[in-house]
């Protein structure tokens, strides 16, 4: 073959070469990520606007900037705040998580021992932690651990109740196969109950882990816990009190900003446990 049909043969280019890349904010993971975040910040523009406009005072509704302000002032107080209180939420939510399953293993044995024991469970669901939480810190002298137990009360009923739900929800003509086959109560719970109930568990974990943060600023509340190692919750009484409303804001943008990050934890975790099997994550 001469060189001049060399030259004049177009160069083969593999396929994925060709293709073009979407526009960045056509992806779909970009997109996703944009759209909060562009309905917040449209939010905030129309909170300072309305703050301005109506020259609203400070000490009712403070604007955007005066939080951002304030936050960044007493931003080593509050951060030192933030994780007493996270202090508290990870041990209630690992608790929590811990007694949850083992409650819904145990359901999972009979459905006798489920109908006897479930409704004490749905008793913890119902009975407001403000009603027993003075007691629990009477009876616990350790006032961290009265916290824990406070705030494990609340997070404690969704990993239950949905873990209970998963381990129960198998098809049964898996279990008939499981039968067949000869299958220990062992072997059938760890090959396919339990595989059955993870998008159930994840689920509990995603509400449990809010809960937690909830149970923990609310026993903070019940407690009035201070000084240098209180949590958040008594930063917002002391604004309260001292009507310094932008601190209060910035202490509430702080549970609400530690809320969204464990459940976005959650969510990723959720995501590597099913990933590649489950509809959900497919």
């Amino acid at each position: 073959m001469s060189s001049q049909t060399l030259a004049t043969k177009p160069a083969m280019q593999p396929t994925a070469a060709r293709r073009r890349s979407p526009p960045l904010l056509q992806r779909p993971g970009v997109a996703k990520a944009m759209a909060p975040c562009v309905v917040g910040i449209l939010m905030l523009l129309v909170w300072e606007g309305w703050c301005a406009l109506f020259k609203v005072p400070v000490y009712l509704v403070p604007a955007p900037h005066d939080i951002a302000l304030q936050l960044v002032a007493d931003g080593p107080m509050l951060v030192m705040s933030l994780l007493a209180t996270l202090k508290i939420t990870l041990l209630a939510f690992a608790l929590a998580t811990v007694l949850g399953v083992a409650v819904a293993l145990l359901f999972a044995q009979s459905p006798l021992i489920e109908a006897s024991l479930f409704p004490y469970a749905i008793l913890l669901q119902v009975t407001p932690v403000v009603a027993i939480a003075p007691l629990i810190i009477i009876w616990v002298k350790d006032t961290t651990f009265a916290l824990v137990i406070c705030a494990t009360l609340v997070a404690l009923f969704p990993i239950i109740s949905n873990t209970a739900l998963g381990l129960r929800s198998v098809n049964p003509g898996l279990v008939s196969l499981f039968r067949i086959n000869r299958a220990t109560r062992w072997q059938t719970l760890v090959r396919l109950r339990i595989p059955s109930a993870l998008p159930y568990f994840f689920g509990g974990l995603r509400i449990s882990s809010g809960l937690s943060l909830i149970g923990a600023v609310v026993a903070e509340f019940v407690a009035g816990t201070g000084g240098s190692g209180s949590g958040l919750a008594y930063q917002i009484l002391q604004a309260g009190f001292q009507l310094n409303i932008p601190r209060l804001f910035a202490a509430l943008f702080l549970i609400t900003l530690a809320g969204v990050v464990l459940f976005g934890i959650t969510v990723w975790v959720a995501r590597i446990g099913l990933r590649g099997w489950h509809e959900s994550e497919l």
